[in-house]
């Protein structure tokens, strides 16, 4: 009986501990790790939702960013780091959803993680260049199953979210296509010079090429048409068991107590609905966008049958 109620008031202090801590946070500067490079649309979305998480709590919400494996590199590190509201994830698509397919890592999205909330869904765009002689999406897909196998598409890079998207789209459409990986920016590249005939990425860095008339934009990846191009129909109106969205959000290590979880998240959700944020995620191609970790983790799983689609779609086999 002593050591029942003895036990009792050891649970019952750690309960009231971990109260006490989230009462109290955050005391110090929290960390939030971005898998990508200073100057990249992630990281760009990072230091927006991080200001306004500083200006929030009264604390400093300091970007790092830890490059590498796609982004499993940081997904790993915090997935180790203390749960303890001060070492906190940018979680994008790739780390939760499509790496752990095609490569082994050292984490599982599901149990190493607690989400949190997105903070932005990003536009991806179907575009080709001007020298086919589509101007819709529907046209695009007859002129390519009359030249089966004669055209290419580039990505970013073999099990990227450009090359899952395109993938996905070709097996919907019952398209013939050969993929064409690159490193970074050079998929656009030569998509702009005609060395390619079709792309999907993001939506800022193909615009201006757009203007130009080098390149012309006809769906966006979606599951509903983008502020920033509300005139271009998705690729569901013509196919509805497709989207390839991708989104940008928060995890924590997946004991983080509830209580700072929970006010992370609607602090998240208060930076969506503003004016100002809107703007400034529209103008790179951003749907502003907030979630209950509830919804966020329901998203996850729902999604996983999708990606597993792409990936097959793509013939990738995991390394």
């Amino acid at each position: 009986m002593k050591k029942w109620f003895a036990l009792c008031i050891a649970v019952g202090c750690a309960l009231a501990a971990s109260v006490l801590q989230a009462q109290t946070w955050p005391q110090r500067p929290v960390r939030v790790i971005v898998p990508y490079s200073a100057g990249g649309l992630s990281d760009t979305q990072a230091r927006v939702i991080s200001e306004r998480l500083s200006a929030a709590f009264g604390q400093q919400f300091l970007v790092e960013n830890r490059v590498g494996a796609t982004g499993a590199i940081a997904a790993e590190y915090v997935a180790k780091s203390p749960a303890d509201g001060y070492t906190l994830f940018w979680a994008t698509t790739p780390q939760v959803s499509i790496v752990p397919l095609i490569q082994k890592v050292n984490y599982d999205p599901l149990k190493d993680f607690a989400p949190v909330s997105i903070f932005g869904k990003n536009t991806y765009v179907l575009a080709v260049h001007v020298s086919i002689p589509a101007k819709t999406l529907k046209e695009f897909i007859e002129y390519v199953r009359a030249h089966p196998g004669e055209l290419s598409y580039s990505s970013a890079g073999t099990g990227s979210a450009g090359h899952l998207s395109a993938a996905l789209f070709t097996s919907r459409a019952g398209l013939t296509m050969t993929h064409i990986p690159y490193k970074g920016v050079q998929a656009a590249t030569d998509l702009v010079g005609g060395q390619v005939q079709m792309y999907f990425g993001p939506a800022a860095d193909l615009i201006q090429h757009s203007k130009s008339g080098k390149i012309r934009l006809l769906a966006v990846s979606g599951g509903k048409r983008a502020p920033i191009l509300p005139d271009l129909p998705t690729i569901a109106e013509f196919y509805p068991d497709f989207r390839a969205d991708t989104w940008n959000g928060l995890m924590a290590p997946a004991a983080t107590p509830k209580q700072i979880i929970d006010r992370i998240a609607q602090e998240v959700a208060k930076a969506a609905r503003d004016p100002g944020v809107i703007e400034r995620l529209t103008k790179i191609g951003v749907d502003a966008y907030a979630n209950t970790p509830a919804e966020f983790a329901a998203l996850i799983r729902s999604e996983a049958p999708l990606w597993r689609d792409a990936v097959n779609a793509a013939g990738i086999k995991q390394e």
